[in-house]
């Protein structure tokens, strides 16, 4: 077949080249999606699939199974992701099919069909979904008042839809329907869509959508079972109820974002059958089924009683509602399902006959309906459901929001509703919430507890644990796994719907808030109750729908301190208990002769409680950028009950320290003291950018629980005074810095007998400057300590233009606590972007808890003339810590020998080992170079001879920043998460240097050092920083994973090298169409640091038309390297070599470099001694006694083996103590190739390494020869000698006698189009063939990487020729030939040229078990051979897929390089020159019809000789007996007469 293959990914569609002919295609092609949808939930953990095993079946015929396998890669790569290639150590390996499917985890290979009945039973409460107009010009034609909408349900699962049929004219409406998927179980699909629609003439629209998880309603355990769910209701929620005729919250309804209001239930149940695919009554069909039911109301307890609930809630307190609202008054309204909601939930007669008619059915004696008519319903309807407070005006709290007036009276509200009682389901829910709350609570514990460096972290955790372990025996039942908490907790059957709360203002609705009525429901255990059931809890409203996201939705609507309770009618007793105490209800006017159990509608307080707040407001660090500038000017607004009061603003920073006191006096709170100590109500904290223009712009928000004092209590430890806290302050949902503050409450007692005296006093303003700020107490402010900073200002880097004007003298600026420093002004940015002094320092008074340090600012700033400054960017150092400095201690031990010696002998040991293993291999020394070294490494992983580091060379030396930092300058305005904006965009510029911290006064030891210069403080031994001019010399080795840039799915990649001004381009040596190119090419630039320090390296891809376009870049920064400790100029090989592909790169020798890292870290050595030793800084280290040369003689030169000491204290300078360190080793990075358009996306890896020869120094060597390995000519010639014991395929035309025509046909893998035949051994008897044949089959072949190399165009439009290698596989077939029809296939045998199993010496020892048990018997490489002969199998399937002996070749295989073959040449077949002598074939071997004569001869004599000679023997018999018969008579007579 000719095989294509299709990938499709969503409503795209890609497609591979086309392969001819085979049954095993190879591709290796690249198909890219682009996906701008960024909440893409297709992620996997790993985001990527590395060489599984796709397997084909065909969806229409569900019998048949499997049909092939593709091996496939696929990764989905979001901004930051990388695609992570393990490397293969072996590619001979043959891949394991079963073992690598492709398959999500838990799935197994054999997946068995089964059929998934959704059965839909009814639905209630659906919305109207037309216009009311329309209704009444229904109604004045057909005279009926119909209800407005028409619903069906619609079924999506795995690909395929399924719906019901369209019930006309119903809010309840009936279908008793079931769809029937038929799928692969377990299905590779975990959601099915179950979606309520109207149907519409014009466009079917959704009412509701919602998804059964099948994982939650299955399990795969021991005591596992199939999906199954129900008959179970299922709430649906979207939009608001009102029909419009363009819904802007449309997409609710469809199952995106929450739904922010009831919008019907429906009763479904869901069931898999397994299927049996063998029955003969077995479909196979896939098509989706739709059929009919039994009704599910004969099963009366199939979705449980109903019961009558009661839902109760209390509005304390209404405050920061937006302003934006306007002054109408504003009301809240509760709604549970349909119940209570006024506006536009369902008219009020189809709401009663539903309540009639279930009342029914449940049979409940309930007075209310049965002994009522409509009218008296609906008078007695407030006695129903009070489900809103009364409209209130707001009053005004500050310039942004309102807050209502519920100070002594605190408005109610009530629900009945009647729902099945299925109460045991969120009951179980809610004793897991329990659980995994416990669990989150601890781990939050033992996490602050590690964060704050205390002791015993894991008591603390194994206490969390034994507790849970304790807990968890209540409802073992119910759980079995710790990890499994907030799946189980999600309940898939639903009972009761969600409370909404709806803020209302002019009849509209405003904002919403959404409570899961688990959370709220009451049960006489404690463990089940809902965590909010009876308790106060404040509750933010917020924006429906998409107006809820961004910006706008992270103004709060309205903050609410709400009281709720649920629960079934009859347990209503205790309702109130949970309030706060010192209240009497207020009766609704109507009801009150009526009895006494009807619910308030108010509560009126009469105690109430006052108290003073405290906000101690220290500083806030790390905020969110919101001017251009890239700072803000901030300001804290905080907000408690209905008052609010504000810091004061600080301009231009991102860590403000306020340092302020806020006092909030006169604070009502009503109910008892008591109960308000244990749970006070919270602070709220939001934090705002002060602008000139407009309204101040909104950063982010925090909330606190303040600490609180009554009045007996005395002001002391260990609650006060109260420690300052770090709260996380959140912008949406994204984190927008941190606030450093503390908040108490202080009952104030009765004010008529003047009551302040106990309040802790408040000291007065002493700060004159500030005016009545007060700042925050001594208690409470942290101890300082006096620390000196030092600076290290070392330069500027890549600072771009700032109103298009370029920065020409730019300064640094560098401030903390108050206090800074100036650096020298640049004068020429251009020509030196360095600084001339290099050390400054100034003293501060910082915290003595290191955690509660204040960030450091850089800020950088352009002088332009006329004495204008102009902000160029900023950096905020929030962790000091890595700064602060440590004396080095001097009391550890130098004192050590190193166990060099048993390492070097073992070392040796080894080597030799190895050479012995290399004569086994006879690896020939010519074949060894650079490449042969990079492979090995690659292959162990280790560093054999150089590293090789699959990541880029900083990230293994953290970023070369051990002396020298770089920290990015950053300006504009800071983007939010949903704006795609990167950090990255805003960097305007690097600024480079160090700081470094400690306390003062610092002990005399260091100061009194030899050679401490007090100019450079701590950062001593640091070199100058004028320019510099270096030789980089950048080596390109290959590139890998590469993103295709052609329709063809390849590229045609080639290198730039930009360096400062100077660039090269390699465009004339781009590689044809490949993904994985090798580079293998070095280059050489010339470079002045620090003006020329950012090294890029780009791949470009070679278009013959237009531009080329870059596939992708990196950078690396080379100043950093060549000025660290690590010393990255030029790596250290592991052994020293004075020539050949391992030479010593380095223009310096081992031992010079030595003497200079001993010289500048000032230290005594090194010290040559005899014996091969040499000691530096008492650290005695031994080198090889014996060191062989390369030509294999061991040479004791002095110098030589100076160098091999010197050599191994480099390889091993990190035991050096107090300066040691790593230093780089020859290497080979990896790093990822990036494009500025596609931010954060790899678009493939490039290997790569780069050295630096400063050029005061000698000049280093000619560079390495790294250029790809060239393939080299050879010739395999095969002689075909004879075949034996073939197949016979053929019957004889007269004689039905089994014969074949035996002919061999060859090639080698990758060259199927030069294959060639031997002639034909014509009607073979035995299955033997004599040929005498040769196959002659040139190729060019890379004897390192064992591979072919095949050149040739793909198609006839192709530029120009694509290199493929491909493994050296030679391919022998026997054929029967056959003249009118195709020639049959009887037999094959593929030899792996570099391991195949020796042939046999006849034909009788020749078995199928040499191809069976291929991998234990000795294998022989044509390579070294050269010349081999003998006798090998054949072998075929049968129809039972198993392998049969159908035949035996014996062969002689001889290689000749590509000269051999030119100076003794041979003919193909048996032609000239050296010809083969004529096969001695039997005469039976010809064709009938060429010598007919023949034939006959052939089958008289050689078939029927002895038949002849019979047939005669008979006939001379009988012609001897007729002759007697006839002759007797007459002899008789003559004898008788005597005659």
């Amino acid at each position: 077949m000719d095989p294509v293959v299709c990938v499709e990914v969503g409503d795209d569609k890609k497609y591979t080249s086309m392969k001819e002919s085979t049954n095993c295609p190879y591709y290796n092609e690249v198909q890219m999606f682009l996906n701008s949808n960024h909440k893409c939930s297709l992620l996997m953990c790993r985001h990527q699939f590395y060489h599984k095993w796709a397997i084909l079946s065909d969806p229409d015929d569900i019998t048949a199974g499997c049909k092939g396998y593709i091996k496939c890669d696929i990764a989905v790569v979001g901004k930051g992701d990388n695609i992570k290639t393990p490397h293969k150590a072996n590619e001979t390996d043959e891949d394991d099919v079963e073992g690598n499917l492709l398959l999500p985890e838990g799935i197994p290979a054999e997946r068995q069909w089964a059929r998934i009945y959704v059965r839909i039973y009814r639905a209630e409460g659906l919305p109207k979904m037309n216009t009311t107009i329309m209704a009444n010009v229904k109604k004045a034609f057909i005279g009926e008042n119909r209800d407005l909408v028409d619903p069906y349900v619609q079924v999506q699962f795995a690909g395929q839809k399924g719906k019901t049929s369209v019930q006309k004219s119903s809010y309840e409406p009936i279908w008793n329907e079931q769809v029937i998927f038929t799928e692969l179980f377990p299905p590779l699909c975990k959601r099915i869509r179950v979606q309520i629609r109207d149907s519409d003439k014009v466009n079917d629209v959704a009412i509701g959508t919602h998804f059964i998880d099948l994982r939650k309603i299955s399990n795969d355990g021991d005591k596992g079972f199939l999906p199954t769910l129900g008959p179970a209701w299922v709430n649906m929620y979207g939009s608001t109820r009102q029909y419009t005729l363009m819904d802007e919250h449309q997409d609710l309804n469809e199952g995106l974002g929450e739904g922010v209001s009831f919008r019907a239930r429906l009763l479904l149940s869901v069931a898999v059958e397994m299927l049996d695919t063998t029955s003969p009554d077995f479909m196979s069909s896939s098509e989706v089924q739709v059929e009919m039911v039994s009704n599910i109301s004969e099963v009366r307890s199939a979705t449980g009683k109903m019961e009558e609930f009661f839902l109760f809630g209390s509005f304390l307190e209404a405050t920061m509602i937006d302003r934006k609202i306007g002054d109408k008054p504003i009301s809240f309204e509760i709604t549970l399902g349909n119940y209570g909601n006024q506006i536009d939930g369902v008219s009020k007669s189809s709401a009663l006959k539903k309540r009639k008619k279930e009342g029914e059915n449940a049979e409940e004696e309930n007075e209310l309906i049965q002994n009522s008519s409509e009218d008296e319903a609906e008078e007695e309807g407030d006695a129903l459901s009070v489900s809103s407070t009364p409209p209130m005006r707001p009053f005004i709290t500050d310039r942004n929001y309102f807050h209502l007036p519920y100070f002594e009276k605190k408005p109610c509200v009530y629900i009945k509703s009647w729902w099945q009682d299925q109460r045991r389901r969120l009951y179980n829910s809610n004793m897991m919430d329990k659980l995994a709350d416990k669990l989150e609570e601890g781990l939050n514990d033992v996490q602050e507890i590690i964060k704050t460096e205390k002791a015993f972290p894991e008591r603390r955790l194994r206490g969390v644990l034994e507790e849970l372990n304790q807990r968890e025996n209540d409802v073992v039942g119910i759980c079995d796994e710790k990890n499994a908490f907030a799946f189980i907790l999600n309940q898939p059957q639903h009972s009761i719907p969600d409370v909404f709360i709806w803020m209302m203002s002019n009849n509209k609705r405003i904002a919403y808030a959404r409570i899961p009525s688990k959370d709220i429901l009451h049960s006489t255990v404690d463990e089940e109750t809902g965590k909010d059931c009876g308790k106060v809890k404040a509750v933010f409203l917020k924006l429906p729908g998409k107006k809820g996201f961004g910006p706008a939705g992270w103004t709060v609507q309205a903050k609410l301190e709400l009281y709720l309770w649920l629960g079934l009618n009859k347990q209503r007793k205790d309702f109130l208990s949970g309030l706060p105490n010192g209240f009497e209800e207020i009766k609704a006017a109507k009801t009150i002769s009526g009895h006494h159990s009807v619910p308030p509608v108010g509560l009126a307080y009469n105690m109430k409680q006052v108290f003073q707040l405290r906000a101690h407001m220290y500083q806030a660090r790390s905020l969110f950028a919101a001017d251009s500038s890239g700072l803000s000017d901030p300001f804290a607004r905080v907000f408690f009950s209905t008052h609010s009061q504000v810091t004061e603003i600080l301009s231009e920073t991102l860590c403000p320290t306020w340092d302020q006191l806020l006092v909030f006096d006169d604070v009502e709170l009503f109910g008892e003291a008591s109960e308000l100590r244990d749970d006070p109500p919270i602070v709220v904290v939001e934090i705002f950018d002060q602008d000139t223009v407009g309204k101040a712009e909104f950063i982010g928000r925090t909330f606190a629980k303040p600490t609180i004092k009554m009045c007996d209590e005395h002001y002391g430890p260990p609650r006060f005074p109260p420690q300052l806290e770090y709260y996380q302050i959140y912008r949406g949902n994204c984190t927008a810095g941190e606030l450093l503050a503390a908040f108490e409450l202080l009952q104030v007692t009765n004010i008529g007998q003047g009551g302040r005296v106990d309040l802790p006093p408040l000291e007065g303003s002493t700060d004159t400057e500030r005016g009545p700020i007060l700042p925050v107490p001594l208690g409470i402010r942290p101890v300082l300590s006096r620390y000196r900073i030092e600076v290290l200002f070392w330069g500027l880097r890549d600072l771009k233009r700032i109103n298009l004007a370029q920065v020409d003298r730019p300064r640094v600026d560098i401030e903390c606590a108050g206090r800074g420093v100036q650096s020298v002004l640049i004068q020429n940015y251009k020509k030196n972007p360095n600084f001339s002094t290099l050390v400054k320092w100034f003293e501060v008074d910082l915290p003595e808890n290191e955690l509660l340090h204040p960030p450091l600012n850089i800020r950088v700033v352009d002088c332009r003339a006329f004495g204008r400054y102009i902000l160029v960017g900023t950096h905020a150092v929030s962790c000091l810590r890595r700064f602060i400095y440590s004396p080095p201690d001097k009391t550890s031990n130098n004192w050590a020998h190193t166990e060099e010696e048993n390492d070097k002998d073992k070392k040796k040991k080894k080597k030799k080992k190895k050479g012995g293993m290399e004569e086994d291999d006879e690896t020939d020394e010519r074949v060894l170079d650079w490449w042969s070294k990079y492979f090995a490494s690659i292959e162990t992983l280790k560093e054999v001879v150089n590293a090789v580091y699959n990541k880029e060379l900083e990230s293994e030396y953290g970023s070369f920043e051990d002396w020298l930092h770089t920290f990015n300058l950053y300006r504009g305005k800071a983007g939010d998460d949903d704006e795609h904006a990167l950090d990255d965009d805003r960097i305007v510029g690097r600024f480079k240097g160090s700081l470094c911290m400690y306390k003062l006064p610092l002990s005399q030891e260091i100061t009194r050092e030899a050679g401490f210069d007090p100019n450079m403080g701590m950062f001593q031994s640091i070199p100058h920083n004028d320019p510099i001019n270096i030789l980089v010399r950048v080596y390109v080795v290959r590139a890998t994973d590469l993103h295709p840039a052609d329709i063809n799915g390849k590229a045609d990649p080639y290198i730039v090298i930009k360096l400062g001004k100077s660039e090269i381009k390699d465009k004339e040596n781009y590689i044809s169409k490949k993904l994985n190119p090798v580079f293998g090419k070095s280059f050489d630039m010339e470079a002045t640091f620090p003006m020329e320090s950012m090294l890029t390296v780009s791949v470009y891809d070679w278009d013959l038309v237009g531009t080329d376009d870059l596939i992708g870049e990196t950078k690396i920064d080379l100043e950093n390297r060549f000025y660290s400790k690590f010393r990255a100029t030029c790596g250290i090989s592991s052994n020293y070599s004075v020539h050949g592909y391992n030479i010593w790169r380095d223009p310096l020798k081992p031992s010079q470099i030595l003497a200079k890292l001993c010289k500048d870290a000032k230290i005594d050595g090194p010290h040559y001694g005899p014996g091969g030793k040499v000691k530096v800084a008492n650290r005695i280290f031994s080198g090889p006694t014996e060191i062989e040369d390369e030509n294999g003689t061991a040479a004791f030169v002095t110098s030589y083996k100076r160098e091999h000491l010197a050599l191994t204290v480099l390889n091993h300078w990190e035991e050096i103590p107090r300066v040691g360190c790593k230093l780089v080793p020859e290497h080979v990075e990896t790093r990822p190739l990036l494009n500025p358009d596609k931010p954060g996306i790899e678009q493939g890896r490039i290997e790569m390494w780069v050295d630096m020869f400063p050029m005061d120094m000698p000049a280093p060597g000619p560079a390495i020869d790294i250029s790809p390995r060239k393939p080299k000519r050879y010739e395999l010639r095969v002689i075909i000698w004879n075949t034996d014991e073939v197949i016979l395929e053929d019957d004889d035309y007269f004689t039905g006698e089994k014969s074949s025509d035996i002919f061999v046909r060859g090639w080698l893998k990758g060259q199927q189009e030069d294959k060639q035949d031997t002639d034909v051994h014509y009607h073979s008897l035995t299955g033997e063939g004599n040929f005498n044949w040769r196959f002659v089959f040139p190729f060019d072949y890379l004897v390192a990487e064992e591979k072919i190399v095949i050149s040739k165009k793909e198609s006839m439009f192709s530029w120009d020729e694509t290199e493929y290698k491909i493994p050296p596989r030679l391919t022998l077939q026997v054929w029967d030939a056959d003249h009118f029809s195709a020639d049959d296939f009887l037999g094959a045998i593929e030899l792996d040229l570099n391991r195949f199993p020796r042939g046999a010496k006849t034909a009788k020892q020749c078995s199928i078990d040499m191809i069976r048990n291929e991998q234990e018997l000795p294998t022989i490489s044509i390579f070294k051979q050269k010349r081999v002969k003998g006798w090998w199998p054949f072998v075929a399937r049968d129809e039972n897929d198993e392998m049969e002996l159908t035949g035996k070749v014996e062969a002689e295989l001889h290689l000749v390089t590509g000269e051999e073959a030119e100076k003794s040449a041979v003919g193909l077949g048996r032609n000239e020159p050296d010809p083969l002598e004529k096969p001695n074939r039997p005469d039976t071997t010809f064709l009938w019809f060429l010598s007919p004569l023949k034939a006959i001869r052939y089958l008289v004599c050689n078939r029927y000789k002895w038949l002849i000679i019979k047939v005669v023997l008979a006939l001379l018999l009988l012609i001897m007996l007729g002759l007697f018969l006839y002759s007797m008579p007459g002899y008789l007579v003559k004898k008788l007469l005597g005659a």
